[in-house]
């Protein structure tokens, strides 16, 4: 059977305060933390945001808090997401491996968070290529590995260690620079040994 991102998938894993993965706060601070991370290196303040597998947008609402003249484009594989929040949020539909497909531009921020630890090895490649190019700050990029104690949304997880991530987007041209922060292949030669990891 196939797994279906609709109101109830949503419902439990972001609303019911019993079940959910994360607590409003805790988007905010991996939001909050995204921001001030682009902001450094950048050294100008946020103008543009790609959310990929972005769900109902929920990071839109607290980047617009923090910076309300952010313009926020999301994609997301969900029917119900897209027809729900599409028009009002800026969310397109678009699964992981078909971002190539889309001339998306460069943003300041790209996020993909709690996404690709449920995507395959071949559309994966084919996406981080995608965020890489898409990137021209830094690549907010939260997934879960192995190595991790994991509770959530266990159907459809890819159990793969961190050094395979880490491989993988060092190979998109990504430079490691802080929790789940990546930075744009055009900062190669302009960051200094002790702001990366």
């Amino acid at each position: 059977m196939t797994k279906r991102y609709d109101r109830d998938y949503f419902k439990q894993w972001y609303h019911d305060r019993s079940t959910r993965v994360s607590s409003h706060a805790e988007v905010r601070r991996k939001v909050t933390l995204a921001v001030a991370m682009t902001e450094y290196f950048l050294r100008r303040r946020i103008r543009t945001v790609l959310d990929i597998g972005c769900g109902e947008g929920a990071w839109r609402q607290h980047l617009l808090a923090i910076r309300p003249r952010t313009a926020y484009l999301g994609f997301d594989s969900s029917d119900y997401a897209v027809e729900r929040f599409g028009s009002k949020r800026n969310i397109r539909k678009a699964a992981f491996g078909e971002l190539s497909s889309h001339d998306l531009g460069v943003y300041d921020l790209v996020v993909c968070s709690d996404v690709m630890h449920y995507v395959r090895d071949a559309e994966l490649q084919r996406g981080i290529d995608t965020i890489a190019s898409a990137t021209d700050g830094v690549a907010y990029l939260e997934v879960l590995t192995r190595e991790d104690d994991i509770t959530g949304d266990m159907d459809g997880f890819i159990r793969r260690p961190a050094a395979w991530y880490r491989r993988l987007f060092r190979s998109a041209g990504l430079t490691e620079t802080g929790p789940y922060c990546w930075l744009s292949p055009a900062f190669e030669d302009a960051v200094a040994e002790l702001e990366q990891l």
